[in-house]
């Protein structure tokens, strides 16, 4: 966007936040997944349709120049392939609950803990062969190499095993009570777990009365079994998105959400403008800001010890209070990189940028841990899948917006990929952006802690 079409901060910022707009809408992809099976499989299929989304629009964009010189089909592409990656991540998400339940409750954290180590590690590989490629690759090679990635996801869904039994027997169950609704409700009301949709089915299993059902179902024509089918997907769906709705309008789900919200969308994100600014004016090669990436993996990994090692039983009023004071203080540092004022003491650019990317993702850990811990003692049972979908989905909303508003700050104070005059004003706004929700941390419930024991 920078080198080869020539566009704008504000424009890169823009187009870049439109790209991940499919992270926005992620309980779409839970409901979808729970409540519409294909060939009786609610997991592997999905898995193999967002590899094949997230794989295709990186070759297509590898091997043609024509979508690599357009920006409005360049941007669709990505949200294809955002749209893929998405999916990918709620269904892995799923596959993990129903790991987890399935080993029981003493193996939840090395789960948790390899899905973070895994995607750190990840993180680091991807900075430095990133910043590797960017020197010594022509931008197509890069493309069509990282759809490799993509590729090996694809491939490895065939040795993945998910049974049908489970979504089998709830449909036979279901579709001899679909005219009594109380039993429907309660048989879909856990759509958003996979678990719990299985467990309501087993129960039914256990008695007597279901063997006759299904002798009975069995001799029933086929087209009636299909009309009870589809009233039973409909029922399914409705009572999802009902439970899904029920359970948000509480106050003490609503309202630390809508902190979380605020404490993002607040906050213009200028972070695209910091990049052309850091390599135009500062002249930071590529494989350093890789590097520095690198760091910032390695501070995440940190942040997450030390917040688990000594925040976790503080306030969570405190922990958030303190989260954003220190990210004002990252802002300040990058007022100080852009107003010069740290070669008065002879610091190198170079440092201040490694300082800020690490403290920057260790002080971010501090935020979002409490978040995630926090969304999953606010999900009810039945629906936690979906509904921890919905609090991410929040929260990367709340992050596009924040985007958004930082590519219209951009814009109004004429900051340009050869006019950074008002940079420092706009990080200002940023650092008054970033103090505003500590005003408002009287919706996170009072006596909350960082994780309840």
């Amino acid at each position: 966007m920078k080198d080869i079409m020539k566009l704008s901060p504000s424009t890169s910022q823009f187009l870049v936040s439109a790209a991940f707009f499919p992270w926005s809408i992620k309980p779409i992809y839970g409901i979808v997944s729970d409540c519409i099976p294909i060939k009786q499989r609610k997991r592997v299929p999905y898995l193999i349709i967002s590899s094949g989304l997230s794989l295709f629009p990186w070759l297509i964009i590898g091997l043609s120049e024509y979508l690599r010189s357009s920006s409005n089909l360049f941007t669709l592409m990505l949200i294809v392939q955002n749209l893929g990656s998405a999916m990918a991540d709620v269904v892995i998400d799923a596959m993990i609950a129903e790991a987890v339940r399935s080993a029981g409750p003493e193996f939840a954290g090395d789960l948790q803990s390899l899905s973070w180590s895994s995607m750190a590690v990840g993180g680091i590989f991807g900075s430095l062969l990133g910043g590797y490629a960017l020197s010594n690759l022509p931008i197509n090679a890069i493309y069509i190499i990282f759809s490799a990635l993509p590729l090996f996801q694809l491939v490895t869904c065939v040795f993945v095993k998910e049974s049908p039994k489970g979504f089998e027997s709830t449909i036979d169950n279901a579709a001899h009570d679909h005219a009594d609704d109380q039993n429907i409700d309660s048989a879909f009301a856990g759509q958003g777990s996979g678990e719990s949709f299985k467990y309501a089915s087993t129960r039914r299993r256990k008695g007597a009365r279901k063997k006759n059902k299904r002798k009975t179902l069995s001799k029933r024509p086929e087209g009636h079994e299909k009309h009870n089918n589809s009233v039973n997907l409909y029922s399914s769906l409705k009572s999802a998105f009902f439970s899904l709705c029920t359970a948000f309008k509480q106050p003490a789900i609503l309202r630390p959400m809508a902190w979380f919200f605020l404490s993002n969308a607040a906050v213009p994100n200028i972070s695209t403008v910091m990049f052309y600014y850091q390599t135009e004016v500062l002249h930071l090669e590529a494989s350093f800001l890789g590097t520095a990436r690198v760091i910032g993996w390695f501070s995440l990994m940190l942040g997450t010890y030390i917040y688990n090692r000594y925040l976790k039983h503080k306030k969570l009023r405190n922990i958030l209070m303190f989260a954003h004071l220190g990210l004002a203080i990252i802002t300040v540092l990058d007022i100080l990189l852009v107003s010069r004022l740290h070669m008065q003491y002879g610091i190198a650019d170079k440092y201040m940028v490694l300082w800020g990317s690490a403290l920057a993702d260790a002080i971010n850990q501090f935020k979002m841990m409490p978040f995630l811990i926090l969304s999953g003692q606010l999900c009810p049972p039945g629906i936690e899948g979906t509904l921890f979908a919905l609090f991410m989905s929040i929260n990367n909303l709340s992050s596009t917006l924040g985007s958004f508003l930082g590519a219209a700050l951009t814009s109004a104070l004429n900051i340009s990929s050869v006019q950074f005059d008002n940079l420092a004003l706009g990080l200002t706004v940023q650092l008054m952006g970033t103090l505003l929700p500590i005003g408002f941390l009287f919706l996170i419930p009072r006596d909350v802690r960082g994780l309840t024991t």
